[in-house]
């Protein structure tokens, strides 16, 4: 079971979680677990998505998800990404591209084998509700290889997960955006080209998009998790390093959580940090928890806001 680790380290979150004394203390004071308290601008921005969204229908015409290799000369290792190619796919069209990152813990098959993203896509496409578009989903932590796809979660946690961090940012900007956009029909612009993510890729989409909105129009955080920058908890850096292209440039940004999420703090705080710098966004609170079904709700609602 692919998405075996990412459970076992979310169970162990979730029991954490119950036996915490909800007394303030230090820690929590840094990570914003202190208990929730919800506003009036704390609510659905829009409806839950109909039954059977995300259903497969085999007898219909199906996009193709494919496992590609690519060597990242910013790591100086051989990596692997899945990456979606719409039914119908033909190398004389453009297509515009969706990066999909995952959670702690986890890998590239999050997306596709548990929340199954490429039949939200799928459908969405068949509906009309969305044009053709690749999705990419990469192995958000760069020390996740070829040779080593399982590295030690211990060594990962005690050096404080860097790998979730420059070091991939830098492969997915130098080395995971250029292999697409020379081996796929797709735009090179970035007003075709979306970032978004759950949980740590949540964060990593909002550290990395927002620090790059020259790179990307639309970004999404789903659940984020306390490595969103200024926020979180782990990180003195802004959230939004560059308030005035934030406010002008982004066609979306769009910071979702479920009511029942004990991480629900960070994205509150998010929505609260880009209000206060007045920068356009969405904020959609359902009520669902750290789970596939708010995550593919949310691919569901966000992939229809992106690409317009």
């Amino acid at each position: 079971m692919k998405n075996k680790p990412f459970l076992i380290a979310m169970l162990a979150l979730f029991c954490w979680s119950i036996g915490h004394s909800q007394t303030e203390n230090a820690a929590d004071k840094k990570l914003n677990l202190q208990p929730i308290v919800f506003n009036a601008e704390d609510k659905p921005a829009f409806e839950d998505p109909p039954q059977g969204f995300r259903d497969k229908h085999a007898e219909l015409a199906l996009g193709k998800l494919t496992v590609v290799q690519y060597n990242s000369k910013t790591l100086g290792t051989r990596r692997e990404m899945a990456v979606y190619t719409p039914a119908g796919y033909a190398a004389d069209k453009k297509y515009p591209v969706l990066y999909l990152l995952h959670g702690l813990n986890s890998d590239k098959g999050q997306w596709t084998d548990w929340i199954r993203a490429q039949d939200v896509i799928d459908n969405l496409i068949r509906d009309g509700k969305i044009k053709p578009m690749l999705v990419v989903f990469p192995n958000c932590n760069s020390s996740v290889t070829v040779e080593n796809p399982t590295p030690d979660q211990e060594k990962e946690k005690e050096m404080g997960y860097k790998s979730y961090g420059v070091s991939f940012e830098k492969d997915l900007l130098k080395d995971i955006i250029p292999y697409i956009e020379s081996n796929y029909a797709v735009y090179r612009n970035r007003e075709q080209r979306a970032l978004a993510g759950l949980s740590m890729g949540g964060g990593q989409s909002l550290n990395i998009g927002l620090s790059h909105i020259d790179t990307f129009a639309f970004i999404g955080g789903f659940s984020s998790a306390p490595n969103t920058n200024e926020v979180g908890g782990l990180s003195t850096l802004k959230l939004v390093p560059e308030v005035k292209a934030a406010r002008k440039d982004l066609k979306v940004l769009w910071v979702s959580c479920g009511s029942k999420d004990w991480l629900f703090n960070v994205s509150q705080r998010i929505h609260g940090c880009l209000k206060a710098n007045q920068v356009p966004h969405v904020w959609h609170v359902d009520g669902n928890a750290h789970d596939d079904t708010e995550w593919a709700n949310n691919l569901y609602l966000f992939s229809q806001h992106i690409f317009k």
